[in-house]
């Protein structure tokens, strides 16, 4: 006998998160069903507030359910320094180690032809035309050290080369390949304080 149809449609729609197969989104339904009706109407609520209200701030490019987001509205952080970051789950990473209180900026994406992504496609062009000023005194770039991180890292060097700021990378101590966002934070911890000036 065939399942309902309302079970595979949820398991068709649980398996286009990433990571999910079909055993998974059988697992995760099995799961569901056994819950609540008004905790599933809670989960459902969730789901549809977090894509309506969620945005990019329109400063560093983070996660924001405002227009801006708290990091950028907190007065008592170092404006002086900017941490270059891939996306947002890197910036909610480097903030649990409590190793810096400067501000982000988040690209939303790496430089990667093969996946048709290129400088212009990421966000670049807000940080070198809106960001970067006589205040600014250091630019952290905290890249995955991947290809394509090592890729967007020279584009970064070589069009932060015209301001006058000092640019540092995190230390190597980060494995090749690795993910900051998996990394326990004694290592990005200790990468932070080896970070080393590029330019």
């Amino acid at each position: 006998m065939a399942a309902p149809k309302s079970f595979i449609n949820l398991v068709q729609q649980l398996s286009i998160l990433p990571g999910v197969g079909e055993k998974t989104a059988e697992r995760y339904a099995y799961s569901l069903l056994e819950r609540e009706y008004e905790e599933i109407e809670e989960l459902s609520k969730a789901l549809l507030e977090f894509k309506k209200n969620i945005k990019n701030c329109s400063i560093c490019g983070c996660l924001t359910d405002n227009e801006t987001c708290d990091i950028c509205e907190d007065k008592s952080r170092d404006t002086s320094t900017i941490c270059i970051v891939e996306d947002s789950k890197n910036v909610f990473f480097i903030e649990k180690t409590k190793k810096y209180n400067g501000l982000y900026h988040v690209l939303n994406g790496l430089i990667s032809p093969m996946d048709g992504k290129n400088p212009e496609d990421l966000n670049i062009s807000n940080l070198v035309n809106n960001r970067i000023s006589d205040d600014i005194k250091e630019i952290i770039i905290a890249l995955n050290p991947s290809i394509e991180g090592e890729v967007t890292s020279l584009y970064l060097q070589k069009v932060l080369e015209k301001h006058n700021v000092k640019v540092s990378r995190l230390s190597y101590g980060i494995p090749m390949g690795g993910d900051i966002e998996y990394l326990d934070p004694i290592m990005v911890s200790k990468a932070w304080d080896d970070r080393k000036v590029i330019s």
